[in-house]
Formats: C-alpha cells, structure tokens, sequence
C-alpha cells in the first residue's frame, strides 16, 4: 500500500499512534518480554498485514507476533519464524554425561519507540521512522521498504485509549490524540520501558545512545526529560505559566525515556490530597484541577507532576532534544555546539514553513534520501551544500551543529556494516 494512500485512510479515521520495537539495546530493571520475537523474510509485509492498517485510530508497537497472520501463513524460508525460534538450539541436545538436557532459548533484548500520529502526521512520522533506520546499527522491518531495510520491525495494532476521563476532551487536549502518551503506562502492561518522541523529531544518531539512559537511572527515577529552555528568563513556563512546573524552566516532553514498570508502581505526591495516588488515579483530577490553566496540554500536566515529584525525573542534555529555541535567540544549547545535535525536535511547524531552514534541509534531506543510494553522496553531501542558503538565518549560521552528529553517524554505520565486512585479499 502506498503512503499516500494511507495518508487518506489515517486522515479519515482520525488518528494512528504507532509504538515502534527495535532490536538490540538494553531494558531498564523491570522484566523484559518473555516472547520469542518472529524475524520476517526480507520480502515487504503480507497483503493479510497490509490491510491491518485500515481499521482506522491504533496504537501500533513492534511485536513477537504480527496481528492476523498466522504462522503458518508466513513466508517459508531461512528467516522464517521456525528458525528463529529452534535458534536456541536443540531441546533434546544431550549433556557429554548422555542425560537429556534442554537448553533455554535466549531472551531477545527490545528496544521501544512510541509516538503519536493523528491526522496529517502521516508523512512527518514516516521521516522520523526513516531516520531511526538510516542512522540504525541494527536491522529493521517496514512496509514495502527495500529488503535490507524490511529485516527486522514488526507491528501490532492496538485501539486508542484513554482509560479515565471524557476521551474526546483528552484527544483535544492540545495536539489531537498528544494526551494518549500520558496512558502508555496504562496500556502497555507488558512493556518495561520506552521512548516517546513526537511526530517532528528526527535521530541525527543512533537510537541506541539514548535509550543506554536508563542504565543511568537512580532508585526514584522514573522518567527522563530535557529543559524546556536553557535560560530561564527567556523561557516560556518561567515567565507565563500558572500552574506549577518543573525546575525553573520546566521540561519539554517531545522527547521522553519512561521507566514504565516504575510508573506503574510508584505512589505520586500531587497538591490534591496528602496521601500518593498512582498514575492512573492521578490524571483526571489533575486534569480537572489545572484545565483552565494549562496551555501546553499533556506536556503542562508532566510539569504539574514532576513539580511535585522532582525526584523521580531524570535530566538529560539539550542536544537530545534541541529545538528552534536553542538558536533562535543565539546559540544557547552547549552541548549541542560541542557534541552536534543528537535528536532534532523541530516544533512551531519549521519542518514545513520557511522561519527556520536550516531545520527543513534536514527535514527534506531525510524524506528524499532514496534507500539505496550511498548515504554520503545523497545524503549528506546535499545536506551540507544546502546549508550554505542557511547561513544568513538565525539556526544556520551554526551547521556544524545540525551536521556533527549526522556525519559522525554515518562513519559508524559504514564502518559497521562495510569496512568490517571486507575481507582481506590473499
């Protein structure tokens, strides 16, 4: 299928939240997914798993197993879901002793990417997806995408949800359907950890390096997030908020690691009553507390609790999360002038308008970035020259900012997947 088509189907129906699994990389301290995930063949998905995408307002995650298909329906070859689960090795392998012994298949290891796309976020969260592919290490599995790109994501479909509350006031929150990343922790029981981006983020790097993150996590932690801004004084919740928020610039939530295990466990202090309530029980009053307050919508409702509960947020760097702010004033994100950008947010809409164009080279360099051209030549290479239009606006008088990370990346990947595969001659 197409994606314009899909484009009309989503737009009709109203809304799709996509929650991506990738392979590889490390889970926080709760119990990891027991299934044994299902590798498809290198051919795009089954018509059976095409038409899943019809049904309308979902919630999509990579899984063991694709909805609809059974596996006996699935492609028969040496990637088949028969191989990868006998890849364990043979139950009825004899010790040297000569006793039967089964061996334990290993635990497939996840990494999980969620994100919400509602209406027209179609072809911003195809761009995104694309971006955590090309800057993979690993392999991934979608849609009709080249073989060596379609190795390794899978998908299921879930409802849109909101479990307390009127759900039509939560989709209207702020952006439609933004409020849902506020019951993630209610919906996913069986997922330990994840990553939430909004549908405007693109990976300059590696999926891998935040989500080692977690590791990083104290005994309260729970959730991680980036500063709102940099300097207080030119910052939004500083100088407009009338509600309570984190810190004293807030934090921004487009880019958010959740230890959902914790979430789920954990009692909250909240300014209502003086006993904790869980995260469920929490967001409605909340809700109701603060509505005419709030501006941000979900977003202002994390700043409410982690006010509250500052102990339980972990603080991550600006580069991980570096939006038009962080230069539209001048340069205000170091970490992002020494390192380059990790994580390109571009909110206020720069991806499709002409404020900020050093933000849509990008932005364009990654959606034409035909899959199986050389990444250099065309990729970055046109990106770079691209920049020189920039130099005269306020982000792109700083490209090294916005192209460090991308090149540094790409090195790795060709270094990863080239250079150690070259045999030596003889």
């Amino acid at each position: 299928m197409r994606i314009h088509c899909k484009v009309v189907v989503i737009a009709l129906c109203f809304g799709v939240v996509l929650l991506f699994y990738f392979w590889g990389g490390n889970v926080a301290d709760g119990p990891l997914q027991k299934e044994v995930a299902v590798e498809g063949s290198r051919n795009s998905f089954p018509s059976s798993v095409k038409r899943v995408h019809d049904v309308g307002s979902k919630l999509v995650r990579r899984s063991p197993t694709v909805p609809g298909v059974r596996s006996e329906d699935l492609p028969k070859g040496r990637n088949n879901a028969n191989k990868v689960i006998k890849r364990g090795g043979n139950v009825n392998a004899k010790r040297k002793t000569g006793r039967a012994t089964a061996r334990r298949p290993r635990k497939e290891e996840f990494m999980h990417l969620a994100m919400v796309a509602c209406g027209n976020r179609v072809e911003e969260t195809s761009t995104l997806i694309k971006s955590a592919v090309l800057f993979s290490l690993k392999k991934i599995k979608f849609r009709q995408w080249p073989g060596f790109i379609t190795a390794k994501f899978k998908y299921n479909l879930y409802p849109i949800t909101f479990s307390v509350g009127n759900a039509d006031e939560w989709k209207k929150l702020f952006k439609p359907c933004a409020a849902q990343r506020l019951f993630l922790p209610v919906i996913l029981k069986d997922v330990d950890s994840l990553l939430y981006v909004d549908t405007d983020v693109l990976f300059l790097r590696p999926m891998d390096d935040i989500w080692r993150m977690l590791k990083s996590f104290n005994s309260s932690q729970l959730a991680a997030m980036a500063p709102e801004h940099e300097i207080p004084k030119i910052g939004w919740y500083s100088r407009f908020a009338r509600h309570p928020f984190y810190g004293i610039s807030g934090v921004n939530s487009g880019v958010m690691l959740m230890n959902l295990t914790r979430i789920r466990s954990t009692l909250f202090k909240n300014g209502m009553i003086a006993t904790g309530l869980s995260w469920e029980e929490l967001l409605h009053p909340l809700y109701q507390k603060y509505k005419n307050h709030i501006t941000w919508g979900d977003q202002d409702l994390l700043n409410i609790i982690f006010h509250y509960n500052p102990e339980c947020l972990f603080i991550f760097p600006c580069q991980w999360n570096y939006r038009p702010d962080h230069c539209m004033y001048g340069s205000n994100c170091k970490g992002a002038e020494e390192d380059g950008v990790s994580i390109l947010h571009g909110n206020r809409g720069v991806y499709h308008d002409e404020k900020q164009p050093a933000f849509k080279v990008v932005y364009d360099g990654i959606r034409d970035f035909p899959f199986d051209d050389n990444m250099f030549q065309s990729l970055f290479y046109p990106i770079q020259a691209k920049f020189l239009d920039t130099v005269n606006t306020l982000c792109g008088r700083i490209p090294q900012v916005f192209l460090k990370q991308i090149e540094k990346t790409m090195r790795k990947v060709f270094e990863e997947n080239v250079i150690r595969h070259i045999r030596p001659h003889n």
